[in-house]
């Protein structure tokens, strides 16, 4: 018998809001975390709007020890220890004993870059000759498994404590690797998530691609317009979220809430080949990875109720829900419904993934579907696909069940997940 898994845990670090609280107040009213920034104008950057997290109210000393902060200038480093020390806590769990790690708990952290800051100013101090004043924190603060590291050591974790890294699908495989070790039975709960450095050293290169709006600096929340006829390129973002997963015989006997079930799914790879390529996606892989997530879940394609895709507001928008539409064998006033949150605060990269579970699974508890910002006018393509009523301009009341929560990166990878309501018996 394989453990039942969920999610008892939620932690987040984003545009729209630092805090599990804050962050599901902006998504019900539909308020966007997209601003416009002085740094990327001097910088002469096409694009000048992106999402970041506001921390400047946070007390680090909350999560951070002195020595920790010592020298630290790494955002993704700091949203991530945020979003997972939230989480753990969520979950009403405590940090292990100073004699023995939990054995039983273990960390699945991902990020794409981390610590460009820290890396850009050890370049420098060592182009003049300084490596003495680098300091002790350099190379924790820029391996990409510091993340992990540094979370795993405040928690005191004994389990598998690892960073993984997919580009934009980076946060829902690191769920699925967390679901899949207490599945397996090899963990009893499982600290998952994702985290994005922010600034300029990070999404200077995606605007010299031209894949970012450049008409919207005047008014940013009106930028990031996935489905939209308008849409104009994805806005960068950054961030982190973080889900703790649990063994449902773990969840019960310590008697915690239980927001969601993570039924299962699927990863894998277009392998670059039949139109996919490094920043394209084979849309039979697409299309392979959600039926391969629907069997692996144990379900039927008509009992999905949502879908939160990938969609980040490019010309892919409509293939993405065409291949949705082939996965499903569902169009018209059959489809589910369909959202899609970088809407609200941009694309958080490795984060995304993350991020955006985080707040699917606050659509499953409180029986709502978050709105499309900025979608009013849907592109044609996609209305010849979808019923216009199955793409929410405003918070729905809707008791779903099952929501499908997908993410496709660079490199032609792909991964989905399906989230279940909770309940007693299956």
């Amino acid at each position: 018998m394989k453990n039942r898994v969920v999610v008892t845990g939620l932690g987040v670090c984003a545009p729209n809001g630092v805090g599990l609280g804050t962050f599901r107040e902006s998504l019900v009213q539909a308020k966007s975390g997209i601003t416009h920034y002085e740094d990327l104008q001097k910088l002469k950057f096409s694009c000048q709007v992106a999402g970041k997290p506001n921390i400047n109210t946070v007390n680090l000393n909350e999560y951070f020890s002195k020595v920790q902060l010592r020298g630290l200038d790494s955002s993704g480093l700091i949203y991530g220890v945020l979003a997972g020390v939230d989480a753990w806590k969520d979950a009403q769990l405590v940090k292990s004993n100073d004699t023995n790690p939990d054995w039983d708990s273990g960390i699945v952290f991902g990020t794409g870059i981390l610590g460009v800051d820290k890396f850009r100013d050890s370049i420098y101090k060592l182009d003049k000759g300084d490596v003495r004043r680098l300091g002790s924190t350099s190379v924790i603060q820029t391996m990409a498994s510091g993340i992990s590291a540094y979370l795993g050591g405040i928690l005191g974790l004994g389990n598998q404590v690892t960073t993984n890294s997919s580009a934009c699908t980076t946060g829902t495989e690191a769920i699925l690797m967390g679901f899949e070790r207490i599945q397996s039975g090899k963990a009893k709960r499982m600290l998952v998530g994702s985290c994005s450095d922010s600034g300029p050293y990070v999404w200077g290169g995606f605007d010299a691609m031209r894949i970012l709006p450049r008409k919207f600096n005047e008014t940013p929340d009106k930028a990031s317009r996935p489905m939209s006829a308008t849409a104009a390129g994805f806005v960068p973002g950054s961030g982190a979220g973080a889900l703790v997963l649990e063994s449902l015989e773990s969840a019960l006997a310590r008697g915690v809430k239980i927001y969601a079930e993570v039924l299962g799914g699927a990863i894998n790879s277009g392998g670059q080949r039949a139109g996919g390529s490094m920043t394209a996606p084979n849309n039979a892989a697409v299309q392979r990875c959600i039926q391969e997530a629907i069997a692996n879940a144990g379900i039927d394609a008509e009992a999905i109720d949502a879908i939160n895709g990938h969609l980040t507001a490019t010309t892919k928008d409509t293939t993405e829900i065409e291949n949705w539409c082939q996965a499903l064998n569902r169009r018209g006033d059959e489809f589910p419904y369909v959202n899609s949150f970088k809407s609200h605060f941009g694309h958080c990269l490795a984060a995304a993934g993350s991020i955006e579970s985080v707040a699917a699974v606050l659509q499953l508890e409180q029986h709502q579907l978050f709105a499309n910002l900025n979608c009013e006018d849907v592109h044609p393509d996609i209305l010849k696909l979808v019923s216009n009523d199955k793409i929410p301009r405003e918070t729905l009341n809707f008791p779903a069940k099952i929501i499908a929560k997908a993410s496709f990166g660079f490199g032609d990878v792909n991964a989905c997940l399906i989230l279940s309501k909770y309940q007693d018996s299956l």
